[in-house]
């Protein structure tokens, strides 16, 4: 029998949630907000650890190949993704007030999290390091390790990786739909969650037009400058696009990829280096939805931000994600950090955000690998008439 995925589950637990707080007493829901406020206290204390078991090994590995075709797809893949970060921002920031402004009152709280239900105790679990310093540690070791070619380091950040694997596998991403569950039946006891859903599914769609448009405009930039026929770039990336809908994987997603890339006449040594390695550096599609998905949630919660504050955050995004695991949801595991430290995310409106990104994670798989086949004909075209 086929194990439910991850996405199954998240709804389940969403309607779950909504059924026990619409229909169960307070002292019932509390139950559940007291294992969220455990879970979350876990995930705090967790993030810097995730930050440093993925960022160390992901930049050591990139410093261990270095080298002119490395330098070229990784500005290319950031580049990618910062622009993907920029459009979202200015796009959520024009047109979310005109729907989002409408779902609050100004004499309500500017907060909603102030009339959500208490847990009956809480257990403290103070992180290590913050988020910040986990991040400075991250890069001066992976660099070093890089650099220095160490083998022990290397080989110590590997393990560490794996076991920081091994927790988000087997520990948070199970426990993730009862997390949900219980935000969903805290939110509608109160009556937060009807704002929720009025809003997101308007989110989501907006986030899909900008996700199609991303990919238009990689695809436009790729065909105009290698010469090739944009249409028939876009049909033979419709295998690729489907495949990451279906697994919700890109690196499950980089055989179909490499085909992709060999019909658009992507060399054989190009292909075979950029498509593996933007699977896991290029991330415009999941960079857009964590933008547009921390926007929405900040609206909701009057949370007020500016233009350098977001441009940070994207920015760090772009490096963070980088490590991102291998599991249905990696990207948003990677940035807790960075929604925390950079816009000041509190455990619920993580746990929101986790939520709202998983649900719409295979479309913005879907949306980094295609964008990954775009990235490999630039790099084919730089490699054939400068750097070969």
């Amino acid at each position: 029998m086929k194990k439910f995925g991850l996405i199954p589950k998240l709804i389940i637990g969403i309607i779950l949630g909504v059924l026990i707080g619409s229909t169960m007493p307070k002292e019932f829901v509390r139950i559940f907000v007291t294992f969220n406020s455990i879970f979350g206290n876990f995930l705090g204390f967790i993030i810097p650890l995730i930050i440093l078991g993925f960022v160390v090994s992901g930049i050591a590995d990139l410093g261990s190949s270095a080298g002119k075709m490395l330098g070229v797809t990784t500005i290319f893949a950031y580049g990618s993704t910062i622009i993907a970060g920029l459009i979202s921002y200015f796009v959520s920031s024009k047109t979310f007030p005109m729907f989002i402004s409408q779902m609050q009152n100004v004499g309500d709280a500017k907060n909603p999290e102030e009339s959500l239900l208490s847990p009956f105790f809480v257990v403290d679990m103070p992180p290590l390091m913050p988020v910040m310093t986990a991040l400075l540690i991250a890069f001066l070791l992976g660099l070093g390790i890089a650099s220095i070619k160490g083998k022990t380091l290397y080989n110590m950040a590997n393990e560490f990786q794996g076991i920081i694997e091994k927790v988000i596998k087997v520990v948070i991403i199970p426990l993730i739909p009862l997390h949900i569950l219980g935000i969903f039946a805290n939110m509608t006891y109160t009556g937060e969650v009807k704002t929720i859903f009025s809003v997101f599914w308007k989110v989501f769609l907006i986030i899909l037009a900008m996700q199609f448009f991303i990919i238009l405009i990689q695809f436009t930039i790729a065909g105009t400058l290698t010469k090739k026929n944009i249409f028939t770039l876009l049909k033979n990336q419709v295998s690729g696009y489907l495949t990451a809908l279906g697994t919700q994987s890109s690196a499950a997603t980089i055989p179909v990829n490499l085909q992709v890339a060999e019909k658009n006449g992507v060399s054989k040594g190009v292909r075979e280096f950029a498509v593996p390695l933007c699977a896991t550096i290029h991330l415009s599609g999941s960079t857009i939805t964590l933008t547009a998905c921390s926007i929405a949630v900040m609206l909701l919660n009057g949370m007020n931000y500016t233009f350098p504050q977001m441009l940070g955050f994207i920015g760090m995004l772009g490096i963070t994600m980088v490590a991102a695991p291998g599991v249905p949801g990696g990207a948003v595991m990677a940035a807790l950090g960075v929604l925390q430290s950079n816009l000041g995310f509190s455990e619920a409106q993580l746990a929101l955000m986790i939520a709202l990104y998983i649900t719409q994670d295979s479309f913005g798989t879907a949306c980094n690998v295609s964008g990954d086949n775009a990235i490999a004909l630039l790099v084919d075209k730089v490699n054939s008439k400068f750097i070969k």
